[in-house]
């Protein structure tokens, strides 16, 4: 559909797991790849793993759509087109075909592209470039056997191209984004369009975000994005997780977490999250409680529902569970320290405020 057309963008506040969750879908995709279901197959002599039915002639899809019920879109490349006519006489049902495999570490199915420099970085990060040592060879620089295919969107054909931080980039590499947002193709100099299958998949911070949508020059680019809010969670219950899963991956042996010190902590950052609520019967405390799944006397679910729909930016600002984890690896690192308890967590939280950059002296006295 239409929607399939879009650039999927996630904006929310630092360490709301905008990247964890763009590295499990990633992750989702090639194990996917990998079962019988999820096979992908591709022309073996295509750097970008380009579609088979790509290259089958306009003239017979048609009868394709009609006899299958399949419909084809998308040209082959001018790579390949070459080589069907100059290998192949022009037989497509001669090309060969391979099975391969999502994989990011080898760039296949997988692109990922990180702003840099600006007045460094090149487009040809994200296009290919020319391989001046064949020019010579076929005595063109318009010949795409001069030509390599290894731009990062050229490699994500076929699966997705992740933007870290994509609203940080020099503008002329979003404006590459319009038309492959819209016709699913890549505009390369010197060669006609190139058609690309794949899911634009970006993250970035709201800041950034807000930025963007004041720019009118990027109008075109606002109505090819699809905004998904990842807020902070507001679960005392799911945050505690968050916290369990970090401690697990560092290393915290020989020192003992007392019970419910965690849980401590979790209260703390929800509460710094949440907004006071317009119903006078609703302390911040009881709001708290509702959304950690726990029955209050007084209040239903559809309550609850209610309140979450109060704030369209509850959970888009306050304390985040980077912070926590940096406060209590800083109770580690004082000397002796064998135990943490509740109120070690509470005291280093607070100890930290001066040094948080984010916390401006209103915020710091709103915690405190």
């Amino acid at each position: 559909s239409e929607v399939g057309r879009r650039i999927l963008l996630m904006y929310g506040p630092t360490s709301s797991g905008k990247s964890q969750l763009a590295i499990m879908l990633k992750k989702g995709l090639e194990k996917f790849s990998r079962t019988e279901q999820g096979a992908i197959y591709g022309l073996s002599e295509s750097p970008m793993n380009e579609d088979p039915l790509v290259a089958i002639p306009h003239e017979l899809r048609g009868e394709f759509l009609k006899e299958y019920g399949l419909k084809i879109e998308g040209e082959l490349s001018p790579l390949m087109s070459v080589i069907l006519k100059e290998k192949y006489a022009g037989n497509f049902l001669k090309l060969p075909v391979k099975r391969f495999f999502i994989s990011e570490k080898n760039r296949s199915g997988i692109g990922t592209f990180v702003p840099s420099d600006k007045k460094s970085q090149d487009i040809s990060e994200l296009i290919g470039s020319m391989d001046l040592s064949t020019v010579g060879k076929y005595g063109s620089e318009s010949d795409p056997r001069a030509y390599k295919f290894d731009g990062e969107l050229n490699v994500a054909n076929r699966g997705i191209m992740e933007f870290i931080e994509m609203l940080k980039v020099d503008q002329k590499f979003l404006y590459v984004l319009l038309t492959l947002a819209q016709e699913k193709n890549i505009k390369t100099p010197r060669f006609p369009l190139i058609y690309a299958d794949e899911f634009l998949l970006s993250h970035t911070n709201e800041n950034e975000f807000r930025k963007f949508l004041a720019k009118e020059e990027m109008e075109a680019l606002h109505d090819r994005v699809i905004v998904v809010k990842v807020p902070y969670n507001l679960s005392v219950r799911e945050e505690v997780k968050i916290y369990e899963k970090l401690i697990a991956q560092a290393d915290f042996k020989g020192v003992h977490i007392s019970p419910h010190a965690l849980h401590c902590a979790a209260i703390f950052a929800v509460l710094s999250r949440l907004k006071d609520s317009a119903n006078k019967n609703l302390d911040i405390v009881t709001k708290m409680k509702l959304y950690n799944g726990e029955s209050v006397e007084g209040f239903t679910s559809t309550d609850v529902v209610n309140f979450k729909s109060e704030y369209h930016d509850e959970g888009m600002s306050g304390i985040s569970p980077r912070y926590i984890i940096n406060r209590i690896s800083s109770i580690l690192a004082e000397d002796g320290t064998t135990c943490i308890t509740p109120i070690d967590i509470i005291r280093s939280i607070r100890d930290g405020f001066k040094s948080n950059a984010k916390l401006d002296q209103k915020e710091v006295s709103r915690l405190e």
